[in-house]
């Protein structure tokens, strides 16, 4: 059979959305606060990608610029190869309706004066995906059943403080998915949910991202909730701002390699006596204290809490790199990716990982 030759001109598909050594630093009372440093990630359609970190590592912030909630400082933004600041106003109507945006707090981001019917009718009607009366109600109805709000006409005539919070939070989401996006953004989308619905709803989600080929930015602190959602995607490790490990999921909580995450795996509640005996007290961090953003160490960061920094640690700023072996994560760590000649151990080998208890039960 004759050879075929390769089409030059085909290029793999850009991602959904991708952000390119993004920044976004706030002025406060005359000081510079670095909320994210140098953020490069994507998002592909169908996969999905977990951001974990402890509250204030720079997750929603990171997530408020992929959504184009806010500029950055400095870096790119882009959605499917096209820089946001760069677009027409027919592209930029067409990444709204596309890229969608859970909140986190359904307090705050559900109109008080509107009803649950108004708020998920609006957008339909803006966008014309509902032009009659009819449509609009079969479509609310639709939404309401997808998050679990049965019967729909119950809830389809109240207002927020005539709901619980959980409830508040289902309209959330059903907001989010108005619109059959090709990105959902979710922060924290499940947190004030009872077990059963929680994993109800992540499991529809999931449908949609297997069916529908929707890509998810998922954020979390929650290790167990990014382990059950996002097994078959990838998991970015932020701390003050910026990534410090990223990789397959499976590989990022089985085989942690930054000290970090290792402590994020070890203060997972671990039922079973015998595991979390082998667990270390505290995670084996220096100091349980975070930085201020206002006044960050010098060198890396994470430093003055990592239990195997080194000198050149307070002084260089570590950036990601491979790991080396058949380890597949990408980690910002010199002590990890360039042990030196004093001989510490590697993340990995310094013990035992919490990686196979650690966020083992269902959400």
């Amino acid at each position: 059979m004759p050879e075929t030759t390769p089409d030059p001109s085909a290029r793999p598909a850009a991602p959904l959305i991708e952000l390119d050594g993004a920044s976004q630093v706030f002025h406060v009372k005359g000081k510079d606060l670095p909320a994210v440093s140098d953020v490069s990630l994507s998002v592909g359609a169908g996969e999905v990608l977990c951001l974990v970190g402890e509250s204030g590592s720079g997750k929603t912030t990171t997530a408020r610029l992929a959504a184009g909630l806010a500029s950055p400082t400095s870096g790119a933004v882009r959605y499917e190869g096209r820089d946001l600041t760069e677009m027409t106003r027919a592209e930029r109507r067409e990444y709204r309706r596309a890229v969608q945006y859970i909140h986190q707090d359904p307090y705050a981001s559900l109109n008080p004066i509107r009803s649950v019917r108004s708020t998920l009718s609006i957008p339909l009607r803006k966008h014309g995906l509902a032009k009659t009366t009819a449509e609009v109600d079969r479509r609310v109805d639709e939404l309401l059943t997808t998050v679990d709000l049965t019967p729909p006409e119950s809830y389809s005539g109240k207002f927020p403080h005539q709901m619980s919070g959980g409830q508040r939070q289902r309209v959330s989401v059903a907001r989010g998915l108005t619109l059959s996006p090709r990105l959902l953004i979710a922060d924290e989308s499940t947190s004030m949910l009872d077990v059963s619905i929680r994993v109800s709803l992540l499991n529809m989600l999931t449908k949609l991202r297997k069916e529908e080929g929707v890509g998810f930015i998922y954020i979390t602190h929650d290790l167990a909730l990014a382990k059950y959602f996002a097994w078959e995607g990838r998991t970015a490790v932020m701390y003050l701002g910026k990534i410090v490990e990223v990789g397959p999921t499976q590989q990022v909580i089985n085989n942690p390699q930054h000290p970090y995450t290792r402590a994020l795996l070890d203060a997972v509640p671990e039922p079973d006596p015998e595991l979390a005996a082998q667990k270390k007290a505290g995670g084996g961090l220096l100091s349980a204290d975070i930085p201020s953003l206002s006044d960050l160490p010098t060198g890396c960061t994470f430093h003055p809490r990592c239990p195997l920094a080194q000198d050149r640690c307070r002084e260089v700023v570590p950036t990601l790199q491979p790991v080396p072996g058949d380890v597949v994560q990408d980690v910002a760590c010199m002590v990890v990716t360039d042990p030196g000649a004093d001989g510490r151990p590697t993340a990995a080998a310094a013990g035992t990982t919490g990686g196979g208890g650690g966020g083992g039960g269902v959400p």
